[in-house]
């Protein structure tokens, strides 16, 4: 399994709009596991687990992307390092 957060930036005024349509994504590649609001440089923190790369990049340029008021992604990987 493979876990990502997905940090976003939404046009202003849609966050609230963003973050409430996003966890009502149910995505047949991979699943997301929460969406939070946040202050700072980013908006809306969505973490996204999938079984591989490949249903992971679905999900996110598919359908997280893709809801309207998100205007950019940033994905970082989960990464054990022991």
């Amino acid at each position: 399994m493979i876990r990502s957060y997905v940090l976003i930036e939404t046009e202003v005024g849609t966050t609230h709009s963003v973050g409430d349509t996003i966890r009502h994504i149910r995505s047949a590649h991979g699943r997301i596991t929460s969406v939070d609001t946040v202050t700072g440089p980013y908006d809306v923190i969505v973490q996204v687990e999938a079984e591989d790369l490949d249903h992971l990049g679905k999900t996110i340029t598919s359908e997280v992307a893709t809801v309207p008021g998100v205007q950019r992604t940033t994905t970082c990987l989960s990464v054990n390092l022991a």
